[in-house]
């Protein structure tokens, strides 16, 4: 297999890997942490530690953004990224509340194909065949997924507002993926994220009840806690190295199986402590239609380069 000098496949694919798990496991963690804290505190907590890290790393690294850099298209686009990233974290928190950490997972594939669609009519980037192909195959998927749910969600219910919810918070996620895409032609990519979660967290600060945290209770729900704020700077981290070393599609490919690992870390969850960790409630159908999910993103990032 030939590759580009400087590309390491093994560990570009080992990274996109690391990413895929942690943020697989991220919403069966949250979901825990949920208990102790609300979602904006959860979700101010996550950006203020990531910030805080970055923060030591860009300025240790002399890589800290210049403030020539800066214009009023630059704070706009912030802006935008913030009501993204923002919107997503908190809007996915509140989702757990009603649905499943798997649920949630596959509503998440709705990012990626909104994405397509804004990039075919905002950036004139070409809807391609596998593209069609994979959005087909998300649609079957989420019908299976939620085949037994018909009910609960056409009668409105509490599972039809979680799954609501959890549909905004993966399309809101789009004004994110904009504005990365926009931004990084002044910044890279580990500048945009400073500057993203720290307004972010600014943003988030006069609807967190800080005096939440110090009064979570027990090991296990601060371990949750804990995982879930370091959850954000290994998961971006990682994915963000494993671009260095391996091709975006196939990266890409690799991040499509997040849901996969959301139902195997639930199941483990429920295996291991079943008083914390409720039972996925998925039947036969509900897989399929979750693998179906799965390859219609897989097609759509990646169906040109394997099959042309």
């Amino acid at each position: 297999m030939t590759h580009a000098h400087g590309k390491k496949p093994l560990l570009g694919f080992s990274l996109a890997l690391l990413a895929a798990m942690t943020w697989g496991s991220l919403p069966v963690a949250a979901q825990q942490a949920l208990k102790a804290v609300d979602a904006p505190t959860l979700v101010w907590a996550r950006f203020l530690s990531a910030s805080l890290v970055l923060l030591v790393i860009l300025a240790g690294m002399g890589k800290m953004p210049r403030a020539s850099s800066f214009s009023r298209q630059t704070f706009a686009l912030l802006a935008l990224g913030v009501l993204g990233i923002s919107g997503n974290f908190v809007l996915m928190a509140v989702g757990l509340h009603y649905i499943s950490p798997t649920a949630t997972q596959i509503l998440w594939q709705l990012a990626p194909f909104t994405m397509i669609l804004i990039g075919a009519l905002l950036f004139k980037e070409v809807f391609t065949r596998w593209q069609k192909i994979g959005l087909f195959c998300l649609l079957a998927g989420l019908t299976l997924f939620f085949h037994d749910k018909f009910g609960e969600l056409l009668g409105f219910g509490n599972y039809a507002f979680g799954v609501f919810v959890a549909a905004a918070g993966s399309v809101i996620w789009v004004c994110y993926g904009v504005a990365q895409k926009l931004l990084s032609a002044r910044f890279n990519s580990q500048q945009i994220l400073l500057l993203i979660y720290f307004c972010s967290s600014m943003a988030l600060l006069p609807f967190a009840e800080p005096s939440q945290i110090p009064r979570i209770d027990g090991s296990f729900l601060w371990g949750c806690f804990i995982y879930c704020c370091l959850n954000t700077l290994i998961g971006y981290g990682s994915y963000g190295e494993s671009l260095k070393h391996w091709d975006v599609s196939r990266v890409s490919i690799v991040t499509t199986l997040i849901p996969v690992f959301t139902m195997i870390f639930s199941a483990m969850g429920h295996w291991l402590s079943p008083a914390s960790f409720a039972a996925s409630g998925m039947n036969t159908v509900s897989y399929i239609g979750a693998f179906v999910v799965v390859c219609g993103a897989a097609l759509a990032v990646a169906g040109e380069k394997l099959f042309g």
